[in-house]
């Protein structure tokens, strides 16, 4: 297993719970990959890096976390919090009283910065939406919603608020694909899609201690801090690992599961030859996320978190110390699809952010900011742009001895932590089918259920 990620843990946990010996090896002396901490320098503290969030549509994060009894690391939440430009507070959450993909139809009628008009309208586009096949050809989203009449209000303060999030891309970059993925799997097909799954312990206590000691537990040989040159062999198998240091280790399988641009060095020409998927692999485009850490000497908010509607800062999240008696609130503020922001001056980035929240709370501008740090990371994950999904290989290769994994690879998915796990269960299922052949070797996860009315309402395939 090359690669200590969400999707080389997945694989590996799927691998050692059916008896193979598999042996990890991490770049980084942490494991988690994108999905870490840093050590807070005046706290102490293990604080995420960039906050990281699932939904209730994660069906294979879901039953990655089950298994490896981390669940409790995340914290459901069933309503959404979004701040109108007019500094309001709006409650978004389902109904009990109406099946998906009714259930949300009245808290979008909630969302009372918005006209009336441009709410019916809203429904109409996303009923349309749901008609779409699953691949609607090359346009984005924005072209799209312009062609359903969708104003540009109604673009900014709704459909950018979701998408941007959600995929990390503008809705005049991000594909209508990506886009119907977003809206069908994780609002219209089941009532409990919407759901936020958020961290309640650091990513880093996750995946890189409790994860890890979950795989130590079942044999799973973890080497951190140890760097795969290059991995040995022809166009038909895989040998055998390269290390930093020149020496050779054989194994009978490989997952590859490293970054898609660090994914071509990793093989010899002669293996190349037999991986003609990874050939525009270098096409995919990357992304960029900025994360504003904010440290204030009281709060300005008690909402969990809430989307910022028409800001710079698109989501704000409020996290409780886990040092005693730490007098200071910390708040991180998400900016998704920065690419404005990427080597700006992080002092300028968080004067804009502090702006903004004066505006939203007044208790901000008597807080006293006690400290900040803005992580921007240019390549955070990679562009949902139309015919991206041309470019992601399949887990499975000719080199029958050899699988792919990543978030980037085949999923269906945009660039995401469930994205990531199921890369790393059909990475699996590729190993698994070799090594039990005829037997039932199903690692993925399927999607939740769909009602009655959800399957007459949103078009399959």
């Amino acid at each position: 297993m090359v690669g200590g990620g969400l999707a080389g843990l997945a694989s590996a946990a799927a691998l050692g719970e059916r008896g193979l010996r598999v042996e990890l090896f991490e770049t980084s002396r942490r494991l988690g990959g994108r999905a870490g901490s840093f050590r807070d320098a005046v706290s102490g503290e293990l604080l995420d890096c960039c906050q990281h969030v699932a939904m209730g549509c994660c069906t294979n994060l879901a039953d990655f976390l089950r298994r490896t009894g981390t669940s409790d690391c995340f914290r459901r939440h069933c309503r959404m919090h979004f701040i109108g430009p007019d500094g309001k507070q709006y409650a978004f959450s389902a109904t009990p009283l109406l099946p998906a993909p009714l259930h949300l139809v009245p808290g979008l009628m909630r969302l009372g910065y918005l006209s009336l008009a441009e709410r019916l309208r809203i429904l109409r586009t996303m009923a349309r939406l749901a008609k779409l096949p699953a691949e609607p050809g090359n346009a984005t989203i924005g072209v799209w919603l312009r062609r359903q009449g969708e104003p540009d209000r109604a673009i900014e303060r709704f459909w950018s608020v979701v998408l941007t999030s959600a995929l990390s891309e503008t809705v005049s970059r991000a594909s209508l694909a990506a886009a119907r993925k977003v809206f069908v799997d994780g609002f219209l097909a089941s009532r409990r899609a919407y759901h936020l799954e958020v961290p309640q312990v650091s990513l880093e206590e996750t995946f890189d201690r409790r994860v890890a000691e979950w795989l130590t537990q079942r044999g799973v040989s973890l080497h951190r801090g140890i760097r795969i040159e290059k991995i040995d062999g022809d166009a038909h198998r895989a040998r055998a690992v390269v290390l930093s240091d020149g020496s050779r280790r054989e194994f009978d399988f490989f997952v590859v599961a490293v970054p898609w641009r660090a994914v071509g060095a990793m093989f010899p020409p002669a293996m190349r030859e037999g991986l003609p998927s990874l050939a525009d692999v270098g096409r995919i485009e990357p992304a960029p996320i900025t994360a504003v850490h904010l440290w204030f000497d009281r709060p300005i908010t008690l909402l969990p978190h809430a989307a910022l509607v028409g800001r710079l800062g698109q989501w704000i999240f409020n996290h409780q110390s886990s040092i005693i008696n730490d007098p200071s609130h910390y708040y991180q503020v998400v900016i998704s699809a920065s690419h404005e922001l990427v080597g700006r001056d992080p002092e300028g980035v968080k004067d804009r952010v502090r702006e903004e929240l004066d505006e939203i709370w007044p208790v901000t501008r008597r807080a006293h900011l006690l400290r900040f740090r803005v992580i921007t990371h240019p390549a955070a994950v990679f562009s949902v742009r139309p015919g991206v999904d041309r470019f992601r290989p399949p887990q499975q290769t000719p080199i029958g001895n050899l699988a792919l994994a990543g978030d980037w690879t085949s999923t269906g998915w945009p660039a995401t932590m469930e994205g990531a796990v199921r890369s790393g269960h059909l990475a699996a299922e590729v190993i698994l089918n070799q090594v039990f052949p005829g037997e039932a070797n199903r690692v993925l996860v399927a999607d939740l259920a769909r009602g009655p009315l959800a399957r007459r309402m949103i078009r399959d395939g």
